[in-house]
This record gives structure tokens, sequence and C-alpha cells, in this order.
């Protein structure tokens, strides 16, 4: 019998609580779905048989990790809202005779409850739309549909797991929390007051210069090797710096309102600032969270959504011309003009024999190598280089000779030996003289033409022209290559014969030279482009659902919360004269005054991380700025179209809960 009087209790709480139960079992339903989703699309045979597959798995499996994670910490987080609202009727129970081992049977069952129709309808509504993401995800990637339908039984061991640990957690903690809690305190857990906090100016302050400290950051790291290296800790300075500055300055924001007479003496205000005044040490806090779940969904959303919608314009970076070989050699000699001749007569031949005759063509021949750039010498050997080295110093160095230089671009250079000619991409060096291992050259001029290679956009980088390549004095550490690029002007499927044609001559030649090589075509490689953006922007529109809903769930239990907490005060104001108009306008003052700050706030941290992320972007050979700049934008707006929905729906259910005690 005192089983089933906990269920029926436990089932009666869930019931009488829906307002605050429902919203939880639709997250946990939306998480366990999506979970399970990304799970089985890692074992979906369409995703695997494409080229680039083990890509895509990579970056799935990197998305389950994510939401699992996630799903912990914020399912634990929520819990303590219902585990709050459920304390006064948890204290009477205890009152009316109520042991705290009832107490814990019926939070037993209620965990347990809500777990299990969680795990039953998200397992069921995932396996029901896992087909429809697996399209869509096929589909963004450009693969081919794979019209079969599968459960895939490992996805389902892997989301009950992680789900029942998670739920597990959720479990303990309850029934610490109830058991620990004494009747008394369990009664007045809602109306206990909160003293009025204090300005806290040192954490302020302290939030303050974590902010500048990430911001400045974000606008001077100038390669992408510095950004991708401390991305990750301006995040958590953001992180921190956010909450500081929430927690203090939502505390000063209510202490200034109330100072300004003008504002503060008025209906409409008066109730909602003293009443945020003295819930502030939780508003910040709430707020913050809310800050930067925003903040993460804008820069997720904008920068995967970038690469996608950029993807044309990465592989024309990436691939400039139709069909482009790279061979290379282990010494400076093979890299003569005989055995290049022999290079350009055997790609020739490969392409009259498929009676294809190339519109354009570059041929080069250069030496590079990276290292620490330190003044006017270049660092290559890594044993020093990890010694003095930091990521602002990292440079490539690139050397042809003048010959080269002035075929392919026309022009007329002439140097004499220890001398160069320089260019400098991404980087601020203007130096006259330069020294790599024995070779020493005076640098003279500028050049008149730029020479782009497809890595120039990860550090900065040095193209020197010297007076004859065969006779500088070149470090044992560089990489010695002959460069070809072709263009055919002729349809995909002829452009494909031309380029394969090309590629088994050169492999045939490379290997008769025992040398390494690389061919390589915008066609053929677009699909690992596809697959790569695709992916991330798939999970990066989970994952950003995930986000919203996140944020949508604690504002929404952050006005349930409070509108009970406020419903008192309301009924106060009411009989000395309230309106129900001014209980509307009093609402919406407090939406506007406070609310509205983190979304202003996430604005201010996307607009100061778009340089950081732009590094990061230009790692993937996004080059178009504009795109990104438009992208940012977009997201912003729509994230606002949702922020706005979510508070409209959330105030109105504050309002009706406010209003409650009146209508009754």
């Amino acid at each position: 019998m005192k089983g089933l009087l906990s269920i029926r209790l436990a089932w009666s709480g869930i019931q009488k609580n829906r307002k605050l139960y429902l919203p939880y079992c639709l997250t946990i339903i939306g998480m366990v779905m999506m979970s399970y989703i990304m799970q089985a699309l890692s074992y979906a045979p369409a995703l695997h048989a494409m080229k680039g597959g083990s890509n895509l798995e990579a970056i799935l499996s990197l998305g389950k990790l994510v939401i699992a994670v996630f799903a912990g910490i914020f399912l634990l987080y929520t819990n303590s809202f219902l585990i709050r609202r459920r304390y006064r009727e948890f204290g009477l129970y205890n009152v009316l005779g109520m042991d705290k081992n009832a107490l814990c049977r019926v939070a037993f069952w209620e965990n347990l409850i809500v777990a299990v129709i969680g795990l039953a309808v998200g397992l069921a509504l995932g396996t029901l739309l896992y087909k429809l993401a697996e399209l869509g995800l096929v589909n963004m990637v450009q693969g081919q549909v794979d019209d079969s339908f599968m459960v895939e039984p490992e996805s389902l061991k892997f989301t009950l797991v992680i789900f029942a640990v998670i739920f597990a957690l959720i479990m303990i903690r309850s029934l610490i929390q109830v058991r620990h809690t004494r009747p008394l305190e369990l009664l007045r857990s809602e109306s206990a007051g909160e003293k009025p906090p204090r300005a806290n100016y040192l954490l302020g302050l302290l939030g303050l210069g974590l902010l500048g400290g990430a911001y400045y950051m974000a606008v001077t790291i100038s390669n992408a090797l510095s950004a991708f290296t401390w991305f990750f800790v301006a995040v958590l300075m953001v992180i921190a710096g956010t909450y500081l500055v929430m927690i203090s300055g939502s505390v000063v924001l209510c202490r200034l309102l109330q100072k300004w007479k003008g504002y503060y003496y008025k209906k409409q205000h008066f109730v909602s600032v003293s009443s945020m005044a003295y819930r502030m040490k939780r508003n910040g806090a709430g707020l913050a969270s809310i800050c930067i779940l925003a903040t993460m969904v804008l820069v997720m959303i904008s920068s995967t959504g970038s690469l996608y919608i950029g993807a044309e314009d990465a592989i024309a970076v990436r691939y400039p011309y139709d069909s482009t070989v790279k061979l290379y050699f282990g010494r400076l000699d093979e890299l003569d003009d005989r055995n290049v001749e022999k290079i350009q007569r055997t790609m020739d031949q490969a392409l009259e024999a498929q009676k294809v005759t190339p519109t354009a063509e570059k041929i080069c021949r250069y030496v590079t190598v990276s290292g620490a750039l330190l003044e006017d010498r270049l660092v290559t050997d890594y044993t020093e280089v990890n010694a003095v080295m930091n990521y602002n110093q990292v440079y490539s160095l690139y050397l042809l000779s003048q010959a080269d230089y002035n075929r392919m671009y026309g022009t007329d250079i002439a140097l004499q030996p220890g001398q160069a000619m320089v260019q400098v991409y991404n980087g601020s060096w203007n130096g006259s003289h330069i020294q790599v291992g024995a070779l020493e050259l005076d640098v003279v001029g500028q050049l008149p033409c730029g020479l782009e290679m497809e890595d120039m956009t990860l550090v900065p980088s040095l193209v020197l022209v010297v007076s004859d390549l065969q006779q500088a004095s070149v470090p044992e550490e560089c990489n010695m290559i002959f460069s070809c690029g072709y263009d055919f002007g002729l349809p995909e499927e002829e452009t494909l014969e031309a380029h394969r044609a090309l590629e088994a001559a050169v492999k045939a030649l490379a290997s008769e030279q025992k040398i390494h090589c690389r061919v390589e075509c915008p066609i053929v490689e677009r699909q690992d482009f596809y697959i790569t953006f695709g992916g991330l922007f798939f999970i990066g529109m989970i994952l950003s659902a995930m986000f919203i809903a996140a944020a949508a769930l604690i504002i929404y239990y952050k006005q349930v919360s409070e509108g009970y907490e406020d419903q008192s005060r309301f009924a106060i104001m009411r009989k000395v004269g309230m309106t129900r108009q001014d209980i509307k306008k009093s609402i919406n003052s407090q939406i506007l005054t406070v609310f509205f700050i983190p979304l202003l706030m996430a604005g201010v941290h996307l607009a100061f991380a778009f340089p950081l992320v732009w590094q990061l972007l230009t790692m993937f050979s996004l080059t178009n700025k504009r795109l990104a700049i438009f992208t940012n934008i977009g997201a912003f707006l729509i994230f606002c179209v949702f922020y706005v929905v979510i508070y409209r729906f959330t105030a109105h259910a504050y309002y009706r809960i406010v209003s409650e005690s009146e209508r009754k």
C-alpha cells in the first residue's frame, strides 16, 4: 500500500504542477530524440558510402558528445526549479505525518515517471524522425539518398545508457535535498524573503576586466594559428566575465533605477523594480546563463552558416584551377630545367591524348619552409623554434627564381646574387635583410605582382624572388615543389576526363622517380567540402535548437517561479487601486528593463567575437568577409525574432499567474 500511495501522490503532484512539468518533459523528449538521431546518423550507410564519410562521422561523434554533456548539465540545472517549487508541498506532507522516507519515495516515483515518459516518447519520436534528419543531412552534403529504414540497436543502447546516468544523478540530488531539508524550511521556502543584495563593485570590475581582455584578444589576434590557440581561452573569459558583470551589474542597475525618482515612482515601474532588486542574486545568474546560451547560438549558427553558404567561394580559393598538379622533391637539383621539361612533356602528352588544349596554365617551381621569424632571421630548426617561438612569429617562406616569376607575370625583374624582392601576406614584416639557414639575402624592393598559395590564409607568409633558385643555399628542412595549374574551359564531364588522364600520367611519373605527388580537381573535391561544411552546419542547427530550447526553458521557469513569488505583491497592489492594465504595464516594464539585456549583451559578444571567428574561418579557405558579416547580422535578426516570441509567451504565463488569485 505504501508503494501505491507514493505512486498516486507522485502522479498527482505531476498533474497539479503540469505548468512546470510539461515544459520539463518536452525538453527531455527533445534531447533524447536529438541524441538518438545524432547517434543513429553516425551509423547511416548512406553517409558512410560517401567520399569523405569518415570526416562526417567524426563531426557527428563530436556532436553527440556535446549533446550528451549539455543535456546532463542543463537537465540538472532546470530540475532545481522543479525542486524549489515542490518544497512547500513536501513540507505540508511532512507536517501531516509523512516522514522523510515517504517523501523520498514520492520524489523517487516523480523522477522515475518523468524519466520513463521522456525516454519512451523521445526514443519513439527519434526513431520516426531519424529518416527525415538523414534525408536533410544527405541533401545538405550533396550525397545519394538511401530509401532503407532501420532502427540501430547501438544507438538505442547509447541513448538509454547516457540518459539513465543523467536521470540517476538527478534522482540522487533530489533525494539528498529532500532528506536534508527541515519541514519548516520546506513550508517557508517560497515565502522566505531575500536580503537586498549589495552591489559588489570589485566583482563587477573583475568581470569588466575579463570581458575587456577577451575583446582585446579577439580584435588584435591577426593569424589563424593564434586564433585557434586562444579561442577557448577567450570563451572562458567571456563566460566568467558575463556572470560577474550580470550578477553585480544588475544590482547596480536596480539601485540606479530606484534612485531615479521620475522613473521609479510610477506604478508600472515601482513593483517590478522593487521585486527585481530583492532577487538579483538569482536574477543575475539566470540572465547571464541566457546571455551565454544566446551567444553560443549566434556564434555557432553564424560561423557554420557562413561556411556552408560560402562553400563554393572556399572551393574556388582552395582550388583555383580545373586541375592542379604538385610534385614534391627531396633535392633542389631535381627542380632543374631538364627535369621540369620532362614533367611538362609528360603532362602535355596526356592532354594531347585526350585532345584537350588548356585555355590557361600556371607553372611554378618554388621552395617553401616554415619557422619562427625573429627580426631578420627565420629559425627553421625545430628544437630552436620550440624554445623561442610564439604563434605570432610563425611565418611561411616561399622562394622562387626571377626567371619563373618573370615568365608567370610578364615582368622584367633583374636581381643580382644575394638580392631578393619580397611580398608579405597577413603579416607586417618590413626588414631589409633576411637570413634562412646559410642563405642570406638583401631585400631590395617589393614585388609588383602577388603570388598566392592556398595555405597562405593560415599563417603570415613571405614570398621572396631570388636571382637563381638553383644557387640558393636553402636549409634541409625546405620542401622543393613543382606546381602546375590548368584551366580547360570544358563542360564538367570532359573536365573530369582530362583531369583523370593527367592524374594517371603524373602518378606514373611520380612512381618512376619515387617522389610524392598530389593532383587535385575542384569537381572531385567538392563533396569533401560539402560533407565537412554541411555536417558542421547540421550540427550547428541541432545544437542551436537545443540551446534556444534551453534558454526558453530558463526564461519560462524564471517567469513562472517569479510569478508565484509576486502573486501576493500584485494582489496587494490590486487592492490599493492597481488595475489589470497597470499590472500588464508593470510586467512589460520588467521585461524591457532587464530581460532584453542578455540579448543586447549577446549582440556585443557576437560583434567582438567576429574578428576571432573570422580568423578561424580562413582556416577553411573562406575569404568572403562580406558574406560572413551579413550571415552574422542575419543570424542575430532571426534570433531576435525567436527571443521576442519566447518572451511574449513567458510574459503571458507570468501575467496569468499573478492574476490567478484575483480570478479565484
